[in-house]
């Protein structure tokens, strides 16, 4: 009997039940040498669908949920992503690949041309490293980290390409690995992705063992005392709500991320300005000469970022933001991937993705980029860096293409 439907700690609940239902799902499909027995489609279905059900049922108006989140207080909720979502899943375990293409197509009006053109650039290629971005570049935008269950189509499409065109594939992300991070959100079989979290300060080989950037002693104590005030404060009955929207509470390895407002602007406006003051002053007075940490306010999100030396020896002393470019390096050297070799195929959609592209392309210049966007101003800075680099508008296109990519004489 699946769970009751009143708080959003309900509403998680019942998402990583369908967690474990498409981790088991992909295991069958590849068991079953790429498909799914009819007994097994119909039972994954059902399970799936009962959920969806559970979910709009509560729905004040299509995809939209209002429930209890703390005494006296509710929230609204979008609940498009996990909807859709559950939806594309069901229509991929009870058809066929072409059929459930076709789906996607009528989604969206570029689909067929963006996979087309994508499909042919890579079909004939083998990467030395595949290495990508997660939200909005490979998996579809949600409300909510702790909801954005991977699909069970996503999951199957990006370990083909994996398995058949890359020697490593890496997801690198800003979110935390794990305690609501990557690996929690994943349904990806084992051994398949290694799992970069926090920008690629930490990360899970194919073994399952864990790894850290090394973080000064004194940094990482000043860290470990304003990760301990953060959660003293969120604890508070107050300020709970803070940690079920958004990004939440996320204590990633050298940075903090606390949500104090989430898309659908459920927070009341003083109440999320009131929490910033509290955040910087928590900061503040930890850290007074900003010698450890810098505040990055998104107006969604308070990032507290544990800055590092630079190594440039022009700039003896000088500090600097850790990116997903030093991460790249972290990795590189720790792991042994190779990115000098290359092919290294490279997968982002923001700004914040481009150190990644900086850092392949310091190694070699057989590195392709890959941009889910429609920003023109980020296109042209990823040709600028990178000359071999294709854009889709969707992270449907980009997978999809993918799997295709790897079907393709197969």
């Amino acid at each position: 009997m699946l769970e009751k439907l009143n708080s959003l700690e309900d509403f998680y609940a019942l998402m990583f039940k369908t967690r474990d239902i498409r981790r088991k799902a992909v295991n069958i499909y590849l068991d079953n040498k790429n498909t799914f027995p009819d007994k097994e489609a119909d039972r994954i279905a059902e399970e799936l669908l009962a959920i969806a059900k559970t979910i709009s049922k509560k729905s004040i108006k299509p995809r939209e949920c209002r429930l209890t989140l703390k005494e006296s207080q509710t929230i609204k909720i979008n609940t498009n992503y996990e909807l859709t979502e559950l939806k594309k899943d069901i229509f991929f375990v009870t058809r066929n690949l072409g059929t459930f293409l076709e789906s996607l197509s009528d989604r969206r009006p570029n689909f067929e041309t963006e996979v087309s053109l994508l499909t042919k650039a890579l079909k004939g290629r083998f990467f030395e490293n595949f290495i990508t971005d997660r939200d909005g570049t490979i998996n579809n935008y949600c409300d909510r980290y702790a909801s954005s269950i991977q699909s069970i189509y996503n999951a199957l499409f990006l370990t083909a390409f994996a398995q058949r065109k890359t020697k490593n594939s890496v997801i690198l992300t800003s979110a935390p690995l794990e305690n609501i991070g990557l690996v929690d959100v994943s349904t990806s079989p084992k051994k398949v992705f290694i799992y970069a979290g926090s920008k690629g300060r930490e990360y899970l080989d194919h073994q399952g063992q864990r790894f850290q950037y090394p973080i000064e002693k004194e940094k990482q104590e000043k860290l470990n005392s304003l990760n301990a005030k953060i959660k003293d404060l969120i604890d508070q009955p107050k300020y709970k709500m803070f940690s079920l929207i958004g990004s939440g509470l996320q204590f990633k390895f050298g940075q903090t991320t606390l949500a104090r407002q989430n898309i659908s602007n459920s927070i009341d406006r003083q109440e999320s300005i009131d929490l910033l003051k509290t955040i910087t002053k928590i900061v503040n007075d930890l850290d007074p000469k900003e010698k450890f940490f810098r505040i990055e306010d998104t107006g969604r999100d308070i990032e507290i970022i544990s800055t590092i030396e630079d190594k440039d020896k022009t700039k003896p002393g000088a500090l600097k933001d850790f990116n997903k470019g030093t991460g790249m390096d972290f990795l590189n050297e720790t792991l042994n991937l190779g990115l000098e070799k290359g092919y290294n195929l490279i997968c982002g959609d923001t700004f914040s993705d481009l150190p990644m592209v900086e850092a392949s392309m310091k190694k070699t210049k057989d590195t392709v980029a890959i941009f889910v966007t429609k920003d023109d101003s980020l296109k042209r800075a990823v040709r600028k860096i990178c000359p071999d680099s294709f854009f889709v508008s969707e992270p449907d296109s980009l997978v999809t293409a993918l799997k295709l990519a790897a079907d393709y004489n197969t």
